[in-house]
């Protein structure tokens, strides 16, 4: 498979990845071009790994985790769309920024495995490949990033604790 071949039928895919992982459409974008840059480089390198998609896709994470060094002024703001229409468009962005809000608290690792997990379908073992980790670290990161996301959603916000008292 050619660069140009895997860009039409790839690049989409890798792209709602990035977005899911980034928070922010933006972001993505500019995270999947300076990984396909680098991956058009060395294509010969990225097209004989079996799996150019899994390569990219962890070539994806691995920016993603850098970026803190490489853009340590710039503080990303969450914008994922919904996939699909709901009937309440008000109730879905609410839920959407209150998700996007509590994931955006987690360390970028721990959030790197909810996204591989849950947007990505990737099992622990597929995740520890991709991050370069074991698999039991894979469940401890997504064990602490659950309880972390428990926790910041039990307890109530100072506002609503106001608004309740009056």
């Amino acid at each position: 498979m050619t660069f140009d071949e895997w860009t039409r039928s790839g690049l989409p895919g890798l792209l709602r990845f990035a977005t899911a992982l980034c928070g922010s459409g933006h972001l993505a974008e500019d995270l999947v071009q300076d990984v396909a840059i680098k991956a058009h480089r060395n294509w010969s390198r990225v097209s004989s790994a079996g799996h150019p998609d899994a390569y990219l896709r962890r070539m994806v994470v691995n920016e993603y985790l850098s970026w803190r060094r490489k853009w340590s002024r710039y503080v990303p703001r969450a914008e994922i769309f919904p996939a699909e229409e709901t009937a309440d468009h008000a109730d879905a962005a609410a839920d959407r920024d209150v998700l996007i809000s509590e994931l955006a608290k987690l360390p970028r690792r721990q959030r790197a495995v909810l996204v591989l997990r849950y947007y990505g379908g990737l099992s622990d073992a597929e995740i520890a490949e991709t991050l370069g980790c074991s698999a039991g670290t894979v469940r401890a990161h997504a064990s602490r990033a659950l309880a972390t996301l428990r926790i910041e959603l039990a307890t109530p916000t100072l506002t609503s604790e106001v608004n309740h008292a009056y």
